[in-house]
């Protein structure tokens, strides 16, 4: 039986760091935005020009550079594979977090847009907080950002990801839409936003998970034919070389000032010229953000993964590997 070692060595560890500290400095660089962008602080960048005050930005780069170093040397005696599946629990928990961020936030939201356009809002609440709820400005931190944390909080008492649901939960809200307009003469501006949300974050959200699922599809035109060690060097230096480009210009040009496109609708809390729709428009720019986060990681673990793919170590989820190890011992 073949037998594969414990990937050690400088050529396994640099991997190992790479994948790590692209996770960690990934996290480090969303602090740093909120320091710059939210605290008003010089980042990193006005540390390194001269500028004192970027003090903090570097130090959180540093502990970002220390954690990465430790994860790696925490599992140097251990194969490839177990590193990868790490990061992608960590993307799993991040996508389920949104997902249910976005769940909860879709229905608080199209239930205050109803009460405002039913004129209700006024009878219920206090004439300031019924003004309020009819601004993004307000709405966004008092309603949607502890909706957000909720999410969050509750993705840690599950594990699944929920895509079916959101799926069946826009189909659900088109037919009403439907129903609403042909039989009963009723529409209102935010059942069309909240379907635009909704599909937007099950189509953007969803990436990550179908890339390690290998859902997405490829342009096959040499791959298929390839060797196992062949389809993995393609898949490491493809998810370094396009998938991590594509994904760092994402998140640097979005959020390189505070009216870039990712960071700039979410400071504002933009949203469009209807009265009555829902006011979660800023949040379609976070979803692209939250597309770049997850892939990014997902791409670390996927060089992980091709890496172990190329050392021959078994994968288990595979269904051919996984049909070997439940077949009987003979003799």
């Amino acid at each position: 039986m073949h037998v594969v070692t414990p990937a050690t060595g400088a050529g396994p560890m640099f991997l190992r760091l790479f994948a790590w500290g692209t996770v960690t400095v990934t996290f480090a660089f969303l602090i740093e935005n909120y320091l710059v962008h939210w605290l008003g602080q010089p980042g990193a960048g006005a540390f390194l020009r001269g500028d004192m005050g970027g003090w903090l930005a570097v130090v959180v780069y540093a502990v970002a550079a220390a954690v990465a170093v430790a994860l790696a040397l925490r599992s140097r005696e251990e194969q490839m594979r177990p590193d990868s599946e790490r990061i992608t629990r960590l993307v799993d928990y991040l996508v389920r977090a949104s997902f249910f961020a976005v769940l909860f936030v879709g229905l608080g939201d199209s239930a205050i847009s109803w009460l405002r356009a039913e004129g209700l809002h006024r009878v219920l609440f206090s004439d300031e907080f019924a003004t309020a709820m009819g601004q993004a400005r307000a709405r966004g931190p008092m309603i949607h950002m502890p909706l957000v944390a909720l999410g969050f909080v509750v993705a840690l008492f599950t594990r699944t990801l929920g895509f079916m649901w959101l799926a069946l939960l826009v189909v659900l809200v088109q037919l009403l839409m439907v129903i609403g307009r042909f039989i009963f003469s009723y529409e209102q501006p935010f059942m069309a936003d909240l379907v635009r949300l909704w599909y937007a974050a099950m189509f953007l959200f969803a990436s990550a998970h179908t890339l390690v699922s290998e859902g997405h599809v490829r342009v096959d035109v040499f791959y298929s034919s390839m060797s196992r060690r062949a389809k993995a060097v393609v898949n490491g230096v493809g998810s370094v070389v396009l998938g991590m480009t594509m994904c760092w210009t994402i998140l640097i040009l979005g959020t390189a000032t505070g009216a870039s496109t990712l960071i700039g609708p979410f400071l504002r809390f933009e949203q469009g010229q209807q009265t009555y729709g829902g006011m979660t428009r800023y949040m379609l720019a976070l979803f692209l953000a939250v597309f770049a986060v997850s892939m990014l990681l997902q791409f670390a673990s996927y060089m992980l993964k091709s890496y172990a793919d190329w050392r021959g170590e078994a994968d288990p989820n595979a269904p051919e590997e996984a049909a070997a190890e439940m077949k009987p011992a003979v003799g």
